[in-house]
């Protein structure tokens, strides 16, 4: 995040370092000041200065910063709550966590660049584009949430089994007009990147929700959406992702309401022959 917020201030060298790191990330920042400027085909000071433009004292402490990602990243639920009830005040729990969701959204909005949400929101109300969701153990159903909303509003879309060995079946009819949404958050699911890269293999558009660390499905994804998710518990939240879904809902609707308004208009109709919603007339 910290290098999105800063890439515009680098120098080409700087920007080839820094594309280098990402290539393989967080792996290639872990070898000797030497071998990073090798990796990169650069200059060694070049490597000091990136690190230093990107808010780091130096190269020990940027490479300290990337060994504190990765342990946040893979650290357990348990350990998630033993680190959560270290840090407690005397609020209430509610109080607390609704700061740290509070918190959460306001920096994820801080961090998110509008010209990229306003791209997947062109994208996704396309209605020659097929889209197709899926989301991982836990946010399985932010996709499902959204799946929901993009069905009312336009046709081809489809939610993806939970059962990855049926994925090979969507892939099939996955292309260069087919858009893939993904959601991945940390402990990140190596079956979700698996399908990110038969999806990019195939020529599939990719829309990544993640957190604030980035899944490795980043790598492959052509609008990425990172969302902060830490709270006082043994699970991460969620609602900082779904701020941003349900706001690309509402302007997608948007975007189609001609259309949309009439594929509502008709499930409404069905809703009411049915009787499935108690009217309220």
């Amino acid at each position: 995040m910290r290098i999105q917020e800063r890439m515009e201030t680098l120098t080409p060298s700087e920007r080839q370092l820094v594309g280098a790191l990402l290539q393989d990330y967080p792996v290639s920042g872990l070898g000797s000041i030497t071998e990073v400027a090798r990796l990169a085909n650069v200059s060694t000071p070049t490597v000091i200065r990136t690190a230093r433009k990107l808010g780091f004292e130096g190269f020990p402490d940027m490479q300290g910063a990337i060994r504190d990602e990765i342990a946040a990243q893979i650290r357990e639920p348990i350990s998630r709550r033993d680190a959560g009830r270290a840090n407690t005040s005397d609020e209430h729990t509610l109080n607390q966590f609704a700061d740290a969701v509070s918190s959460n959204i306001h920096n994820t909005l801080q961090r998110l660049n509008p010209d990229v949400f306003d791209a997947v929101v062109k994208i996704l109300a396309d209605p020659k584009r097929h889209i197709y969701l899926a989301g991982g153990r836990i946010t399985r159903s932010n996709a499902d949430y959204f799946f929901n909303h993009l069905q009312i509003i336009r046709p081809n879309v489809t939610l993806l089994s939970q059962t990855p060995n049926v994925w090979p079946q969507y892939l099939l009819d996955m292309g260069r007009k087919s858009v893939l949404i993904l959601f991945d958050i940390r402990r990140y699911e190596t079956d979700m990147a698996r399908l990110a890269r038969l999806a990019r293999d195939r020529d599939c558009t990719i829309v990544l929700f993640t957190d604030q660390w980035g899944s490795p499905i980043s790598r492959l994804a052509d609008h990425c959406f990172h969302a902060l998710v830490e709270a006082p518990s043994s699970w991460d939240s969620t609602v900082a992702i779904m701020l941003i879904v349900e706001a690309l809902i509402a302007d997608i609707q948007a975007a189609r309401w001609e259309d949309s308004k009439g594929r509502i208009e008709e499930l409404e109709s069905m809703f009411g022959k049915t009787k499935l919603f108690r009217n309220q007339g």
